[in-house]
């Protein structure tokens, strides 16, 4: 009873500083248990135990895990499936899947959206709501004034307005494609426009954004094969776009797009391993972290098997004088490293000097230090689930 008590000071320690004044490092990892994949197919687990969500204290030496609660959450899509405020006060975690035994995958499209209060330890789900089919990525404009889902099997976005801790649907929006598959969410630096990924037309959308309305910029924006998960620069010059591809073991893409261009338009692509599943920049932007799951869900048989996925850093520069690009921004690899299987989502510590990264396969959080140009493995955090999406309260 006395080491719980002393759990529960630490994390209500941990989460009233991140509020107070936005000084502690901590991390929310969104844990999936209901689904698996055999021979490349996901499917979903009969008798699953709860989806869960769990508090990273990354001050302590080395991080640990703090505390985790139930949660409805879903490994389908990007590791965007989870948002907090800038004020660390709340969080949003969404459900594209859920088990459905009667199915003949096990599983069924969800579209619960949970908003969970960290005010409290340990934190607890204060409010339940309904996005739309495939709910996927969930983003908090800058403002902090309205949340935004993307529904992987509507093609629309959900759009909800924010008071305080609590959220309100307003409606949602239809990229005019049922078929689109938008996953991936990101506001710009001053909310004006988002963009949004589409796997299955293969483009990136710019929406204009007024208050709660949503309007579709006629060109779209091509950066490779199935663009998945975007992440933007703490500037926010610069957003880098996963192109997974047709996932048949061939090497995939990384775009850059230039936020600053008018038109944003993509300026630099470069060869990743097979199945960029997450990128994340640095909290200085001067590095691009890029996890692959690189053949971990390939049947074994199969010559594109491996037995781990992919850690890359990539440096964030501006071509050399020689350089063949006309980018004004190009990717350069300057350290590259194994991890598990199954590999999802990607955080940075406040100081940028640990990285976190989930591996689905394992359910643990495998933490890497960057130190002299290298990666340097750590430990490992077990977790109630398989690790899917990762945030923090910083960029």
């Amino acid at each position: 009873m006395r080491s719980l008590l002393a759990a529960g000071v630490a994390l209500a320690a941990l989460l009233g500083l991140a509020r107070a004044a936005a000084a502690a490092d901590f991390a929310l990892s969104a844990n999936d248990n209901h689904t698996t994949i055999i021979d490349g197919k996901p499917l979903g687990i009969r008798n699953a135990l709860p989806d869960t969500l769990s508090v990273i204290d990354l001050q302590s030496s080395p991080p640990r895990l703090v505390s985790s609660i139930d949660v409805p959450f879903s490994d389908i899509g990007p590791p965007m499936a989870l948002a907090i405020a800038a004020d660390a006060s709340f969080a949003l975690v969404t459900s594209s899947t859920r088990a459905e035994a009667k199915s003949a995958d096990g599983t069924a499209p969800d579209d619960r959206l949970s908003v969970v209060d960290l005010t409290v330890s340990p934190p607890r789900v204060a409010q339940s709501l309904h996005a739309g089919l495939g709910a996927s990525a969930v983003r908090i404009s800058p403002d902090g004034k309205i949340a935004l889902v993307a529904n992987r099997f509507e093609g629309t976005i959900s759009i909800f307005r924010v008071t305080g801790h609590h959220l309100d649907p307003v409606g949602k929006f239809s990229l005019d494609n049922a078929k689109s598959q938008p996953v991936g969410i990101v506001f710009s630096h001053d909310g004006s426009f988002i963009l949004v990924s589409r796997l299955a037309d293969h483009m990136v959308s710019l929406l204009h954004v007024s208050g709660t309305t949503l309007s579709l910029d006629p060109r779209p924006i091509t950066t490779g094969v199935t663009p998945d998960t975007i992440d933007t620069n703490p500037a926010g010059t610069l957003a880098a776009v996963s192109n997974i591809g047709r996932g048949d073991g061939d090497v995939d893409t990384v775009s850059l797009i230039d936020l600053q261009a008018t038109p944003p338009r993509t300026i630099d692509t470069i060869a990743v391993p097979s199945g960029p599943e997450a990128v994340k920049f640095s909290p200085d932007g001067k590095y691009l972290a890029v996890n692959c799951i690189n053949g971990t869900l390939k049947p074994a048989h199969t010559p594109f098997f491996n037995t781990g996925g992919v850690l890359g850093l990539y440096a964030v520069q501006k071509p050399d004088a020689k350089g063949l690009t006309t980018a004004g921004t190009m990717l350069r690899k300057v350290a590259e490293t194994g991890d598990g299987g199954w590999t999802q989502g990607v955080a940075f510590s406040r100081d940028g000097r640990l990285i976190l990264v989930q591996n689905m396969r394992e359910h643990e959080i495998q933490v890497f230090r960057w130190h002299g140009g290298k990666l340097i493995p750590g430990v490992t955090i077990a977790v109630p689930g398989g690790p899917a999406a990762i945030a923090t309260p910083w960029p």
